[in-house]
């Protein structure tokens, strides 16, 4: 395989590249348009023209500097062994496969996708929609080589894309229906990915059938066809082996799995819990679930939020906290499929005495609780609040009190005091300030270090947690 016809170099030295605003010379999808999606679809061998690339809409290089547009990428394959549970599998590839080519940005999966093509490979001449196809078409059936036919289609013009983004979304939504009635009990082996590590160099994204992967775009049976077709590579087999805590989700097989793949850096995984060794975190996740101390409960936000999350932080803001391949307690990347599992984060759930780790949660940006309006529990619904109705955290006790959510039976009434320093104007002089703040369970609370900088107060208060209610 040979990209020397191409203006830029093709290859996987070039995951990871990050494209700047005052870098690009065109932004394609993202958070600031409506619709834009990436599909693969199976085809019957005789429907597919090998090689063919088709656009509906600008091209590159009919696109001005610095603007925005729509992208909808349909790939289309076919071959003898290839069947519908490798669909989204492929997708995926997606996202690798347009990263290796120098100058060209992708993020994301699905209905998220975000692409942007940078000045300079713009000036080398990498100004067609037909060369990024060629490109694709190329690798899919070099890597993949069940592969036997291809042949790509972008779209690019608002009005073109309308309906094949339709159709994707009702793809999209079939997968998932299908892998809702299975359960981790029900199976004997889960599986692993590492597609984000060029992102995220200590992430390994666990997946079961109560956890779909991170970006939610492969579930279960989607990991187990490509596990099967191609076992070495980037979907891998996990044999979960003995269960150390079922209610956390604990294996020793994933355990063993993430220190080996995370070159030693993670050594314990709980799978049902955001507080407590929680998952890892790529970039690429379609949600965060964030913890809100004021009110011992937990926000969600999506990637399509228009609005502020309860904490004043925006999506982006907490991603970059979140993201990375880090263990972040109480910052945890998670798929849209996993909030509507009764696994979703039930250890942190029963530590605080409650039933489920649905009733954590206390807020969720409007969009999103929207969309999961019909998987969520009818008794819940209209407990959690959104931006229309708190923007203000301070407001958000009441509300939830007015409400009577399941979370305020984790309040108390009196937290004990050890130690009060009151003192008018106080301030931490410049300097490095260590403070560890006690926590419960595995991590043993946060530590926080303050270097060269001043902080003011009129009151610093220390208060004892109460180890059973609050963390």
């Amino acid at each position: 395989m040979s990209f020397s016809d191409m203006p830029v170099d093709v290859g996987p030295v070039y995951e990871g590249e990050r494209i700047r605003s005052n870098q690009m010379y065109v932004e394609l999808g993202g958070p600031k348009i409506e619709k834009h999606f990436e599909l693969v679809k199976v085809r019957n061998i005789k429907d597919i023209e090998d090689g063919k690339v088709t656009l509906h809409g600008p091209d590159l290089k009919d696109m001005d500097e610095g603007s925005r547009h729509p992208i909808g990428i349909l790939v289309e394959v076919a071959g003898k062994q290839l069947e519908e549970d490798l669909e989204a599998v492929f997708e995926r590839r997606i996202h690798e496969f347009t990263n290796f080519i120098n100058g060209v940005m992708h993020l994301n999966q699905r209905y998220t996708n975000w692409m942007r093509i940078s000045k300079t490979a713009i000036g080398k001449g990498f100004n067609s929609f037909n060369m990024m196809g060629t490109i694709l078409v190329r690798l899919f059936k070099a890597e993949l080589p069940i592969i036997e036919k291809c042949q790509v289609t972008f779209y690019t013009d608002p009005k073109a894309i309308e309906k094949p983004y339709k159709g994707a979304l009702e793809a999209y939504n079939n997968r998932d229906e299908r892998a809702r009635g299975l359960h981790d009990s029900d199976v004997d082996m889960f599986y692993g990915c590492v597609l984000c590590q060029s992102f995220a160099p200590t992430h390994v994204c666990c997946i079961t059938p109560d956890r779909t992967s991170l970006c939610g775009s492969i579930n279960w049976f989607d990991a187990r066809a490509a596990a099967k077709v191609d076992p070495k590579g980037p979907l891998f087999e996990i044999p979960p082996q003995e269960c150390k805590n079922e209610i956390a989700g604990e294996y020793v097989g994933i355990n063993e799995t993430m220190r080996k793949r995370s070159l030693g850096e993670i050594e314990r995984i709980y799978l049902y819990s955001g507080m407590e060794y929680p998952h890892t975190s790529c970039g690429c996740f379609e949600a965060i679930d964030f913890f809100i101390p004021e009110v011992n409960g937990h926000g969600i936000i999506d990637r399509n939020a228009g609005a502020l999350a309860i904490n004043g932080l925006s999506f982006s803001a907490m991603a970059n906290t979140t993201g990375g391949g880090k263990q972040m307690a109480g910052f945890n990347g998670i798929s849209l499929q996993y909030i509507s599992s009764p696994k979703f984060q039930q250890y942190d759930a029963k530590q605080l005495g409650l039933d489920r780790g649905i009733d954590l949660v206390v807020w969720m940006n409007s969009g999103l609780k929207e969309r999961l309006n019909e998987f969520l529990p009818k008794d819940i619904i209209d407990k959690i609040a959104t931006e229309k109705e708190i923007n203000d955290i301070n407001n958000l006790k009441e509300w939830l009190k007015e409400k009577n959510h399941p979370i305020i039976k984790t309040w108390t009434e009196e937290e004990e005091e050890i130690e009060e320093y009151e003192e008018k104007d106080a301030m931490i002089p410049v300097g490095t300030q260590t403070m560890t703040i006690p926590g419960s369970g595995g991590f043993g609370g946060f530590k926080i270090i303050l270097k060269n900088c001043k902080i003011h107060a009129d009151t610093v208060i220390i208060k004892k947690i109460e180890e059973k209610k609050k963390r």
